[in-house]
């Protein structure tokens, strides 16, 4: 679920934010949904979990329909706010996991999957929350691009290194798969919207709600992995995700200000920190560790959205009060 470069706030149609709006709003609903559907009809719904890397590429495929050889441009031009916010990444969520872990107190099973989700690549609704909260759309587009690309190799050692303690971990395997239902489909889809630039621009509308669809179906999966424990862990695996998610935002957000970053790159840089690739966690945390690991990353489908739906209304609110500042400063010159 990603916008393209030129969406930059006040770009788009009235219809097009409305759709925009619309995402954020039915993501939460519809993978809590999902996740009610994974409890109650485990069974046949665990049946097809061998469909969730297949998924997995269709959102990433999705993502690489969305992102154009111009957005790397930004690397050049936006050297210091793309590397710091690459760097914050994959330091910040990871360290925020282990903090997490320990702040918690969590068993092993629960804690490799927090791990996990710390060490994954930025989230791909993150375009659109950026965009909702008035931040700069062209450089989430790139971070989010190049954390993805990142992942095969970072995610893999970062995960190993942090969470090979509580058990036994198949990092180059985890890298093969990233390879495969990541790298692989986001080249494939850039390759495609260069090859038929028309065609895409017909489909960009209806790509948020096939990458809701996807991300919606890989929860009810994970969740049906480990329904006969989830109750006695949904209330730990909850708090462990939204303390994750609330230390990245708020220390994404303070890293950008500490490097004096604007107020709109501050906003940008604390979404692209704070929300992860919660289905990639959860669907490589179900293949190389265990179903309970593999919640972590599908509550926090679900909760990032909530966080994110109120870190967008905050930043609309300071504007609002901003502009109403200089509009009574410019009444009093007058």
């Amino acid at each position: 679920m990603t916008t393209q470069q030129s969406e930059m706030p006040g770009s788009q149609t009235p219809q097009e934010s409305r759709n925009h709006f619309r995402a954020v709003v039915v993501f939460p609903i519809v993978t809590l949904v999902a996740a009610v559907i994974g409890y109650v009809w485990a069974g046949p719904v665990s049946e097809g979990a061998f469909m969730t890397n297949w998924l997995l590429g269709v959102i990433m495929f999705g993502m690489g329909l969305t992102v154009r050889p111009a957005d790397f441009v930004l690397v050049v031009k936006k050297p210091m706010p793309v590397l710091l916010t690459v760097v914050a990444q994959y330091a910040i969520m990871p360290l925020a996991a282990l903090s997490v872990v320990w702040i918690l107190g969590l068993p092993a099973e629960i804690a490799v999957g927090v791990i996990l989700l710390g060490c994954v690549p930025g989230g791909t609704t993150s375009n659109v929350v950026t965009y909702l909260a008035r931040g700069d759309v062209a450089l989430s587009v790139t971070l989010t691009s190049v954390s993805t690309l990142l992942a095969p190799l970072v995610t893999p050692l970062l995960t190993l290194w942090l969470a090979g303690q509580y058990m036994p971990l198949d990092a180059l395997g985890m890298a093969q798969s990233i390879v495969q239902i990541v790298l692989l489909p986001v080249i494939g889809g850039l390759v495609i919207r260069l090859l038929l630039p028309r065609l895409v621009e017909k489909l960009l509308p209806v790509l948020p709600w096939v990458s809701i669809s996807a991300i919606s179906i890989v929860v009810a999966f994970v969740v049906s992995g480990s329904a006969d424990r989830i109750v006695e862990a949904g209330l730990i695996v909850l708090a462990a995700v939204i303390l994750h998610n609330i230390l990245g935002m708020a220390l994404g957000y303070g890293a950008a200000a500490a490097t004096k970053q604007s107020p709109v790159r501050r906003r940008t840089v604390s979404i692209e920190v704070g929300m992860q690739n919660s289905a990639l966690a959860a669907g490589l945390a179900a293949q190389y560790m265990n179903p309970l690991a593999a919640l972590p990353g599908a509550v926090f489908s679900v909760w990032m959205m909530i966080s994110a739906a109120i870190f967008a209304t905050w930043c609309r609110a300071q504007d609002r009060v901003r502009a109403a500042k200089e509009t009574q400063k410019v009444g009093v010159d007058d």
